[in-house]
Formats: C-alpha cells, structure tokens, sequence
C-alpha cells in the first residue's frame, strides 16, 4: 500500500520536544529561524541531530541502565488503515522484527500508515501552530491507540533524489570530508605546465628582486587585463586618472594617449607600468612602495620585466598561489573550490553536470541512404520551397550534386560544410568555389538549444545527446579545482574510485603525506574512513562518490540511508525499512543482515518489511500478515520466532519450511537453436564481454551487486535493440558488434519506474483498460441516444464528469493551522461522474460501478469482451486479483505497481519472437506471488518469446533455462562472465558466488520435488 516517503524522526508525545529545535511560544509566534528550522528538519535532515525524548522523560541518548524503563512492547490497537481488519499486536522493542506475508497483504499498511504515520503526526505536533502551516499537516491514521512508540526513521524505496547535482558522496556527507580535506592540506600544480604552484609574501617578493636583479634596470608592472577581447577605452581612462603614463599592451610599452583604445576583436593582455627603476639595495624603500603599488592595482599579482635583456620575459610574482612561468595564478582555495554545486567550483562548460547535450551528425543524419529531399537531415524533415534548402542547392551544386542525392554518396568535405559551416574567410577567399558564409545546419541548431521558446528547446532536444564533458573529462569541476593533488591525486580521480578502492588508499595515507598535512587532516581522515567503512558494512564496496543519486536502485538507497543511520550511533530509535534486499546478492544479503543486527544491537529496535527467507529466519521476532491479499488479507495470522512460524501453518511457513514449493521443469527448453550476440562490451567497468543469449528460452542474468549485469543488459543490449526497432535516441554504451537482430522482431523492457505520481492513474487507466471499456459504454443504445462518445466517461476532462471535484470523488477542504481534511465530493458522493453518465449502463453497472470492481469480478464481468478480458486476465495471473480497477496508483505498493507494468506489457499481443528484458520483477513478491510470476514467465517463453531477466532471487534463477553469471566480484572486480549454463552446470561449475548459493537452493528444491512425486 502508499508510503510516507518522508525519513523524520518523531517524538513519543506532543509534549516531547525536538532538540534540533526549541518549542515556540504559546501564542504561535515562531521565529522565522525557528520554522526554518523545522522545515528543514522535517525534509533535508532525516536524523541529523539529537532526537526527540522518550515517554520516561529520558533522552535518547540515555544508558544501557535506563532500558528497562522504556515499554517491552510497541502496542497497536484497532489499526483499520487501508484494508488492515481492527488489527491489535504487541511488537517487542530493541529486537529485529520482520513484517511478511503475501503481496499487498497490508505489511506497508501496519509498518509505514499506521506505526510510522503516528509517529511521524506526533513529531510535528511538538511544533508551534505557526511552524507547521509551513509544512502542512498530517492526518491521524485509522488506529484506536499506539502504546509504547519511540522516535520513529523511515528508510523506505522512494526516496532516491532526481536531482542530477545529488551523488554518493553529497548524500553520504563523504564527499563534503573530501573538499575540506583537500581546501586545507592540498598542493597545488600548474594547469599550463604542471609545476607546483608557488605563493610570495611582499617582502620575499621584494627579496628576490633585489638578489636576482641587482644592478639592472627593471619596470615594475601590474596586470589588469588577461588574455580577454575588447578595446578598454574607458580602461586606459581610469589609468590616467590615477597618475601612471605607460601601459605595457601585448608585450609593448606604450604611452597612454587621449582616446586610447585596442582593437576590440582580438584578446588582449594589458598591464600599468608602476614604475621604472634600476634595482639597488640602498633605493629598497622605493622598490617597496613600487612592488605594494603594483600588488594593489594587480590584485595580488605583479610582474618584472627587463627591458635591456633580448628576447624580454617578465617574470611573476603573487600573494596567492602561482606559476611563476606563465603567471598563471589560482584563488586560495576554499571548500567550495571544489564543490561542483558552487560557481567557484563548478566547470564552467557543462555547469558541473559532467555532461553536455551534443548535437552530433549522427543524430542529425540518421539515415545516411535518404538523400535530402527525403528527410536525409532530419531537422529539416521532407524538401519545401524554403531559404534553407535553395541555401543547401547552391552548395551542392558546386560539386555536382543536387538535393536528391543520397547522403552517403556525398563527398565527406561536402557533408562537413553542410553539417559545421562555412566561415567568412573561406567565403572571402578567392581560391574558394565558396560565395557566402554558411552557417551550418549543426551550429544553427545548438544556437536554438538557448531560445526563450520552450517548443524549440524541445524540438532540438530530440537531436542532442549527453556526452561526457570534454572539458572536464566528467569530473564536474573545473581545470583550476583539478590541479589541487594530495599524494598524487586530485578530487575527482578519488571520486571515481570503487569505494573498495578508496578505503584501501585512505589506508596509510599518513606516510605519503608530510608533517603538516598530517596534523591538519588527521581527525577529517578518522571521519572520512568511518563513513566509507559504514557504507562498506552494507555491501555497497561496488559504488563510487561520483554515482549519481537517480541511477540507485531502491535498495541501494535505502542501504546509503542505512549506513548513515548506523554512522550517527543513536539508541531508542524505531526504525522502520522496506525491503532492504531489493538489489542484493545473496552474498550481501549476509552484510546487510550484520548490518541491522548492529543496529539492534546498540539499542534500537529495527522493524523490516521483507520477503527474504535469510531475512525472515535471522529475525528475532516474526509477523506474518495475510492471509491473501486486499481485501482478502489485513489479518495477524502468525506471530513468534522464526522456529515458532514454521509451525504454524500459514502460507509463508509452507515455503519456508519446505512443505510447498516453486517447481521446476526437468526439461529445459531447446529453444529456437539461433542466439543473439553481443560481442566487445566494454562499457563502465565491463571488460570486453561477448554476451550470448539463447534466443525462445527463459535467461537469467545473474552476479553480485554491481558486477555489471545492468550495464551490460540495460546500458547496452536494450539500447542496441531499442534503436534498431523503434529508432530510440539513447545511444548504448561501447560495444564492437551484435549478431541475431534479424532474429528478434521487437523489444520490450519492464522496469521499475512507478506507474504514476497522481491520484488520477490507476490500473486501469495504465494498462489501456479503460479505453476500451469507455469505448464499450459509449457503444450503448443509452449512450448513442443521447449522444454520449467515450469521452463522456472519462473522469479527467470535462463533460461527463462530477464539476464540483473535477472527477476526483474528494474534495480537499483547507484547515489552515490543522492538516486538508480530505472528504467525499458532497454532489457526487465520491462516484466521479454527474447523474447523466452514470445512467448509462452495460449489464446493470454504471461506469463507476466498474471502477469500483475487484479485477477477479471484472475477469468473471467481462467474460464475453475479449479485448476488455485480455488486459484485465493478465492482471489477475500475475496475482493482482484483490485490486479494484479504479485504485489510485499512489496507494500501490512497490510490488504491485511493478506488475502493473509487467501485465500490461505481458497484455500486449506477442509474435513468438519478441525479446522480453525484465528488472528484477521478484521485487516486492512474496513466494507464493513468484510462483504465479514464474507461471507467467514460462508461458511467455513457452510461446517461443525470449525472456531475459536481471535477477538475484534463486527461487526464480533455479527455474530458467539459461543463466548468465556475471562477477566475480563488483565494481572493478567484475565485469566477466564467470559462468553460463543450465542452472545445474552454474551450480556445478563452482566459479563466482552465485553458484554456491545456488547449489544449495537446487539441493532442498529436488528434495521438495521428489518428496511431492512420493506423495
């Protein structure tokens, strides 16, 4: 069911107080300070700070001896959320306890709408009135009573930030360690030559010159223009003013005459000649003021020029860091030096993006056979009577060819003039065929991609693609920033580093460093080690700093938000987590096991959501919710240790115990004999793989978190098929070629991206249900009556719908210092539509009447509409049965809206040959929902389809026909594919981890088989 997304510690009572933040007065008026500071406690700062008191009074800080005056037990009574049936339990505190049962059961329901929606209203109400208008309001949940509630974390799935400016080392804190790290015991090196930077006081400066240059003539000079255009009219005005004669322009002195200016076009270097000396000790008051004067107009940086030596280079001095060969001078650095969120930081070509949009020939020609009458330059579509074109004819007609041509027999010196231009000098020139400057059809359009029009920004978006910043290299930060070095290395090449790889450079970094840096960056080194350490403990070793946030998967997420928790040590802490596991190999499902245990174990109790059987049995305390699902489920049907569920029958304890099972096939399909081939995959840390997939099979891709198996299936093999099908724009990473495409018709990928954020998606607007079924309504003799199209029964545009709540059913009522009250549309009663529609009705049942249906009676309702009954069916095999049609999206869990989307890509008509890809669709299933998920599968595959499918969970690995194992370990440790077969031979095969796992998971399974044929 619907989570709360946010992570906010919550206090036991109203009356508990924040220590983050002071209560306000009575009378409301808070600070601005102080509503700020609750704001920002409620969204960036999930358990930052102290927490909130306990009911005893004692703060969460409180000793081991204070334990035993906290409640035993977190006591639920009559909890009645979403379909939760008066559901009253005792949840033991300081222990790991595991919520499971079937899928949408109501585990999410009890654990984050109920437990954590409580908490979470009491946190808030310990604000003044006045500081949660600024964060509205929440509602009660349906519950009699909760007994025994501490401060209460949420770790949840949807919290993985969009911002492309938010990574790894923001989220985690390690990253800002870094850039403190490296503002305070950083060298810094010359970006022009490489030589270390040096910085002078005034007078070693004025030392030197007296050592270096004694007895010479010298003119002192101050910079004030550096390598920029224009003619510095006014400049050389104000130069005049202040007193000074010469200016040295370009390397020549030069008096300052009325008037004076440079050619505006070209880049210029102008410095004030201070003075003009010849060098003496007895004259060093003089040189002083001099070398002070010119630091002053300078800012910070002089030069010093012989004018009698031959060949003249002036020599540079500077208060801040320098390179005393080209002068070239850097600001000292500060922590935002190294921010790519600062402009003091960020590079300035991609903004501290990493990447630019590129609009490259490729996309601009991508069928080179069309000539340009035909739409061969796709921006400019099919030929017109227009300037473009007759432009175009001209310059093809001085090398013989006309628009009609084919763009592949065009000379490549032609195509580069079409594509980039041609310049005024070219044009100018008379040897050149070349009458007039072209522009260029590449340059016009990254000249649009600034326009105020957001209908051409999106018109030229479709030609451009993200390519890594050749500026930067994708460091985000610019050349300045990447010139600071600690024991050879800068910021970014850090950054880039598996976490693995990073611990091990941290380590013993002491004795490359010198006496200095060492005692500046000793406690920073102690923080940065611990927080990697953290995120080490959790199985995440496979990541780096750089990874950006929106690429993590749920699990990863929630488990960088689990390391932070466990780093901030606090005790007397609910923390509530759901399905940790997503993502994770079996092999770190045994960290992150460690992990919670640690976190229970410094005095915290840990409630997680999880279908894991490791999980479960590792538990101290087990719920287990159903007995089905939706209306069907809300119940407590087993409660106790893992020992004491396994013997109580429920439909968790039969798969745990053994007693049912997923089956497997005894033959494996063959298959169509033919396979599709990938060969030289290189991208991100894959080395050189060729991937072979055995085309009518069900194939498994498997290996350990972050071995390489979503930048090989998702990253290069589905963008390769995806552009050869459907002319997608997203380019596939590096690959040398791919065999087979002939093979496959089409291409379908499934991923877990939700299927809507608003209260108007449902399931049976997502999966094109309703379409059909407003179609059939508006089929009706009732309907053509009175002129009713099936645009009347929708509920998203005017006409048939409720006016009073725009076809919402509710209406939002504004309590100002109370939170919305949400109530029944009072001229509809909650049914969307006005009278007239819903007067119009097939077999007895308005359109309401429909969307109010269970998906197991529509399938029954919808008996003789096959092209209603097609969609709705395949709903009800991947076991959404106790889903009404109408369910807003927003109260999907995880798992249901993931087969969602599986069923209606699964509803779609096959051809025996289409190439299924699939994200791990066991996530959020119980057992029994990967049985019916695997029944699914095998029917697709059994059709002749190919269904690939990214997986860690063995019950679904052990029933393919194929598997991949991709390792052997993650990050710059995997990238080969360490086995392939039958699940058998993997298992067999004793390479990578997956096969141990999967050689005991193969063990019980023929057990639980033959057991079933002797019976």
């Amino acid at each position: 069911m619907a989570k709360k997304s946010t992570a906010t510690p919550v206090a036991k009572a109203p009356k508990a107080k924040a220590a983050a933040l002071k209560t306000p007065a009575k009378d409301g008026a808070a600070s601005a300070a102080e509503t700020a500071a609750a704001v920002r406690t409620m969204t960036e700062f999930p358990a930052a700070g102290p927490l909130t008191e306990h009911t005893s009074g004692q703060l969460n800080g409180h000793s081991p001896a204070s334990q035993h005056l906290e409640a035993p037990f977190i006591e639920v009574y009559g909890a009645r959320e979403h379909n939760l049936k008066n559901v009253s339990v005792k949840i033991p505190r300081n222990r790991l306890v595991v919520f499971t049962g079937i899928s949408g059961s109501g585990k999410s329901s009890l654990a984050f709408d109920t437990i954590y929606a409580e908490g979470q209203r009491r946190y808030m109400e310990t604000f003044s009135a006045y500081a949660r208008s600024f964060m509205g309001g929440l509602e009660r949940p349906d519950v009699d009573k909760i007994e025994g509630l501490s401060p209460v974390i949420s770790i949840e799935q949807k919290t993985t930030s969009r911002n492309p400016r938010s990574t790894v080392g923001t989220i985690t804190e390690i990253y800002d360690f870094l850039r403190l790290l490296y503002a305070r015991t950083a060298e810094a090196y010359s970006y022009a030559t490489g030589k270390k930077m040096i910085r002078q006081s005034d007078d070693q400066i004025i030392n030197y010159i007296l050592r270096h240059f004694d007895g010479k003539k010298l003119v002192v000079l101050a910079p004030v223009v550096k390598g920029r255009k224009g003619h510095y009219r006014e400049d050389f005005q104000k130069i005049a003013k202040l007193g000074f004669t010469k200016v040295r322009v370009d390397g020549e002195l030069l008096d300052i005459t009325p008037k004076m200016q440079v050619d505006r076009y070209k880049i210029h270097d102008i410095e004030i000649v201070i003075d003009r000396l010849v060098v003496k000790e007895e004259d060093r008051f003089r040189l002083s003021g001099s070398v002070q004067n010119a630091l002053m107009h300078g800012k910070g940086t002089m030069l010093v020029l012989d004018p009698d030596a031959k060949k003249a280079q002036p020599q540079f001095f500077s208060r801040f860091l320098m390179d005393p060969t080209t002068g070239i001078a850097y600001d000292d650095p500060a922590p935002n030096t190294f921010s790519f969120n600062s402009p003091y930081g960020a590079c300035p070509t991609c903004n501290g993006l990493g990447e630019v949009q590129e609009i490259t020939e490729e996309s601009v020609m991508p069928d080179r056979k069309l000539s340009i009458a035909r739409g061969g330059i796709a921006p400019l579509g099919d030929y017109r009577d227009i300037w473009i074109f007759q432009q175009l004819q001209v310059i093809l007609k001085k090398h013989k060819a006309t628009l009609n041509t084919p763009i592949d027999k065009l000379p490549e010196d032609l195509l580069k003039r079409l594509l980039h231009g041609i310049s005024e000098d070219e044009a100018d020139d008379s040897k050149s065929q070349y009458t007039e400057a072209f522009e260029g059809i590449i340059p016009f359009l990254r000249r649009q991609m600034d326009s105020e029009s957001d209908n051409i920004r999106e018109w030229i978006a479709q030609y451009a693609q993200a390519q890594t910043c050749p500026e930067c290299q994708g460091y985000r930060l610019k050349k300045e920033s990447l010139h600071f070095r600690m024991a050879d290395k800068h910021i970014g090449e850090l950054s880039v580093m598996d976490l693995n790889d990073l611990a091990g450079w941290f380590e013993g970094l002491e004795d490359r460093l010198t006496e200095r840096q060492n005692v500046i960056a000793r406690e920073l080194l102690k923080e940065i080690r611990k927080r990697i350490g953290f995120l080490l403990e959790v199985g995440l070793d496979y990541l780096n700093l750089h990874r950006p946030v929106r690429t993590l998967s749920g699990g990863e997420s929630q488990r960088i938000r689990l390391a932070t928790q466990i780093g901030t040590q606090l005790v007397g802490v609910l923390y509530i987590m759901d399905e940790p596991s997503i993502g994770l190999h079996q092999r770190d499902n045994e960290r992150l096991i460690k992990a919670l245990q640690h976190l229970r174990d410094i005095g915290n109790s840990v409630i997680v959501v999880e279908h894991d059987k490791d999980m479960i049995l590792h538990a101290d305390h087990v719920l287990d919710i159903g007995p089905g699902a939706g209306i069907h489920g809300g119940h407590i049907v087993a409660s106790g240790t893992p020992k004491e569920i396994l013997n109580s029958g429920s439909l968790t304890s039969q798969y745990l115990s053994g007693q049912k099972h997923i089956e497997m096939r005894k033959k494996k399909r063959k298959g169509e004999g033919a396979e599709l081939v990938l060969k030289g995959a290189k991208g991100n840390n894959l080395k050189n793989v060729t991937l072979k997939v055995p085309l009518g099979k069900l194939v498994a891709v498997t290996g350990v978190s972050g071995s390489g198996k979503s930048t090989l299936i998702h990253d290069t093999l589905y963008p390769i098929l995806n552009q050869h099908f459907f002319n997608a724009k997203k380019e596939p990473l590096a690959y040398s070629a791919i065999e087979g495409l002939d093979l496959v018709d089409k291409v379908i990928e499934v991923d877990q991206s939700p299927i809507g954020r608003t209260p108007r998606s449902n399931p049976a607007t997502y999966t094109g249900v309703f379409t059909e079924i407003r179609q059939l309504f508006g089929e009706m003799a009732e309907a053509k009556i009175r002129g009713y199209g099936p645009g009347r029964f929708s509920f998203n545009v005017k006409g048939g719908r409720c006016e009073t709540c725009e076809g919402a059913g509710i209406r939002t009522i504004e309590m100002n210092f109370l939170p919305d009250v949400h109530v029944p549309c009072e001229t509809c009663k909650g049914r969307r539509y006005n009278r007239e529609t819903l007067e119009v009705r097939f077999k007895g049942k308005s359109i309401t009447d429909i969307l109010d249906m269970t998906v197991e009676k529509a399938v029954e309702f919808f008996e003789f509409q096959p092209r209603i009954l097609r969609k709705i069916k395949t709903l009800n095999d991947v076991g959404l049965g106790y889903l009404t049609l109408g369910q807003q999206a927003t109260t999907l869990s995880g798992g249901e809206a993931q087969r969602v989307k599986l069923a209606t890509e699964l509803s779609k008509k096959d051809t025996g040959k289409t190439f299924y890809i699939l994200d791990e669709p066991t996530t959020g299933l119980h057992f029994e929902d990967i049985n019916h998920l695997a029944d699914v599968l095998q029917k697709l595959a059994d059709k002749g389809n190919t269904v690939l499918i990214i997986e860690h969970n063995l019950d679904l690995i052990k029933v393919a026909d194929h598997v991949i194992d991709i390792g052997p370990e993650g990050g710059a440790g995997g990238g080969t594919i360490v086995a392939q077969g039958t699940p058998e031979q993997v298992a067999k095969s004793d390479k990578g981890h997956t096969a141990r796992f999967l050689a005991e998971e193969l063990k019980i399974s023929k057990y639980s088989e033959a057991k079933a044929e002797k019976a």
